[in-house]
């Protein structure tokens, strides 16, 4: 489960980037969950379900797609509570330590930790697009992508503070140099995050300042 000093950590970095974009993106109106919504589509593409034809399950990609509805769900839920990260990071909290196992949608009542991934993404997906966001669906469905808590919360940060270092560095510009010594700023990422503790209260700086030392002058 998501600690209270991850969940902190992660929503004041959401907020953070949501300003870079627009300092009043809490009143712009941007639709998180329709982001959202679409992710959850691209999820199930990622996992296949076409039974019309031969299709393989690219999980590594699949769980980009789930970390990159984190990004828009912690968005949505910030403005749920006007900006307040530590009322927002308390609701995430108390909706992990529920134990229910059933979500009702259109009025009727589903039972996703007896359903399978493609299934749940779908019912995701259908939440989404009625503007609505269940924490402990998706948290389920992280753990059937063979995503642990800790690693959601790392390759979390890693994007975020990489999307941060982009922009830090020209990246709106076109200044910003992609490939550093002959690999792209990713596999850096992947390094520099190997080379940390997540429990750091410091993590996220630290993954900023690891980048920045490979970073070309």
């Amino acid at each position: 489960m998501l600690s209270s000093s991850q969940l902190l950590t992660m929503l004041t970095l959401q907020d953070n980037m949501n300003k870079k974009v627009n300092s009043e993106w809490l009143t712009a109106g941007y639709n998180y969950l329709r982001a959202a919504m679409i992710e959850s589509v691209e999820g199930i593409e990622h996992h296949g379900w076409k039974w019309w034809k031969a299709q393989s399950k690219d999980l590594p990609q699949l769980q980009m797609e789930l970390v990159d509805i984190w990004h828009f769900a912690l968005s949505a839920i910030i403005i749920d509570f006007d900006g307040d990260l530590n009322q927002s990071a308390n609701q995430i909290a108390e909706q992990l330590s529920s134990q229910y196992a059933e979500v009702t949608f259109d009025g009727k009542p589903y039972a996703f930790r007896e359903a399978d991934i493609v299934d749940n993404l779908q019912l995701l997906a259908g939440l989404c697009a009625a503007r609505r966001f269940d924490v402990p669906l998706f948290v389920h469905i992280v753990e059937q992508a063979d995503l642990s808590s800790d690693e959601l919360f790392r390759q979390y940060v890693g994007k975020n503070v990489l999307n941060f270092f982009r922009q830090d560095n020209g990246y709106k510009e076109g200044s910003y140099i992609k490939v550093w010594h002959g690999r792209e700023d990713n596999e850096h990422l992947v390094e520099v995050l190997s080379e940390l503790d997540i429990n750091d209260k410091d993590y996220a700086d630290k993954v900023y300042h690891g980048l920045s030392a490979r970073y070309p002058k």
